[in-house]
């Protein structure tokens, strides 16, 4: 060792060697504008029809609870009507990508049932406690789904399935966190490996984070997947962050993941209230014939009587579209921001041209003002937005959920009323 010690004081340059090559030989570093070159995430409605009912059937020969039959009902009922939850977007995207003939991988603390209930990845049969999962009954040529509950260590897990997704780049490695909130227990991971790699050795990696976000009035530690630190991380186009709104979008998005010929971190504040929101849903031909859209353009505003313009991401915009339509508003247009990093600036700015009455654009979002989005958004453009958002807090979200309640409906009103915080706090 003091020999080879020796030695490398002589070397002049040093030579990064990638790692791995062999797994990673048809995987290039991709940045710009390359990002965003649109990959076809399209799949046949049949077949997502016939996925649809072979995980909407129970095995035959098993006795399983009521209530496991009714989720399972529901599975067929939703594709009957061509109207999709965010759970099955979620379960059509990895059954798609199994016939596809490519491997899925989930880990967490509580994936196969899902922490508030909505994946039943794993059903387990009333008489024998025997343990299914019908992703893997899709036909005999298909890819294997793997969804584990994991230990209560974020960091270790993470850790792991971070260097699985190294080994082995064409499986879509997914890690998720009970609340986003828990992520910290795994801040060196994401710190040291997951956005810093590409930068400093130049090895690219494809893991997935789902982490649960939204302010529902379940406390500091049931609320904040801390968007505001993987957009501070962000920077080279080294890894992408998503909040998407509907199961649409979170389809095209998870498929198209592995579709590039690329591979970048991917970080997705998942939602937790929309799983079930009676206005978050998806046709069948959105999944079937559609793609991912970086932003959202608001289909129902007129532009010749919109003055204001409202960009939110996630959860807000359907407490914002709630009040429009009771109060029948229709000075504002409420745009969604579905990918906030890498960007997609030349969208953006194509929808700020379109609404060429705008007196006033306006930064809305749930969270305090020194987390969430809005000082990533302040950064892009100084001199664009007011912002409408909680005071600065050292909490992520007060403890009580009748005094949530109170500050949220205040919030929505703001965004209306046009009255703003002083943004000196």
């Amino acid at each position: 060792m003091e020999e080879e010690f020796k030695f490398s004081k002589s070397i002049e340059k040093t030579t990064i060697r990638p790692f791995m090559k062999q797994q990673w030989r048809s995987y290039p570093i991709m940045m710009g504008d390359m990002l965003f070159v649109k990959a076809n995430t399209k799949f046949p409605k049949e077949a997502l029809i016939k996925i649809a009912h072979t995980i909407g059937s129970p095995p035959e020969g098993h006795t399983f609870m009521s209530k496991i039959k009714t989720i399972l009902q529901n599975r067929i009922d939703m594709v009957k009507h061509y109207v999709l939850d965010w759970s099955m977007g979620e379960l059509l995207a990895y059954g798609s990508r199994l016939q596809e003939v490519f491997n899925v991988r989930i880990s967490g603390q509580d994936v196969e049932r899902g922490t508030f209930s909505h994946r039943h990845g794993i059903i387990k049969a009333e008489d024998s406690e025997q343990e299914f999962n019908l992703l893997n009954h899709l036909s005999e040529n298909q890819g294997r789904i793997a969804i584990y509950n994991s230990l209560l260590s974020e960091y270790g897990v993470l850790g792991f399935d971070y260097g699985y997704a190294m080994a082995d780049p064409d499986t879509l490695v997914i890690w998720e966190a009970q609340f986003g909130d828990f992520s910290n227990g795994a801040q060196i991971i994401i710190d040291q490996y997951l956005s810093a790699s590409e930068d400093k050795w130049k090895m690219p990696n494809g893991i997935v984070m789902l982490l649960p976000h939204g302010y529902e009035g379940q406390g500091a530690e049931h609320s904040s997947g801390r968007l505001e630190r993987y957009l501070q991380l962000c920077a080279k186009d080294n890894m992408q962050v998503a909040n998407c709104t509907t199961p649409a979008n979170f389809y095209h998005l998870l498929r198209r993941q592995m579709k590039r010929n690329f591979r970048k971190p991917l970080v997705v504040f998942t939602p937790k209230s929309l799983l079930r929101h009676p206005k978050c849903v998806s046709t069948i031909e959105q999944l079937a014939n559609g793609s991912f859209s970086e932003i959202i353009d608001d289909q129902n505003a007129d532009v010749e009587e919109v003055d204001t313009l409202v960009f939110c991401s996630g959860k807000i915009y359907y407490e914002l579209i709630k009040e429009r339509e009771d109060y029948e508003y229709t000075s504002h247009a409420i745009v969604r921001i579905e990918q906030l990093y890498p960007f997609p600036k030349r969208k953006f700015e194509y929808i700020l041209r379109k609404y060429h009455k705008v007196k006033e654009c306006i930064w809305a979002q749930e969270e305090p003002k020194n987390m969430g989005a809005w000082g990533y958004m302040l950064r892009k453009y100084p001199k664009l937005f007011k912002v409408i958002a909680q005071p600065v807090s050292a909490s992520t979200a007060p403890g009580s959920t009748i005094r949530h309640n109170i500050k949220q409906k205040e919030l929505i009103k703001q965004v209306f009323r046009k009255k703003f915080f002083d943004l000196s706090n």
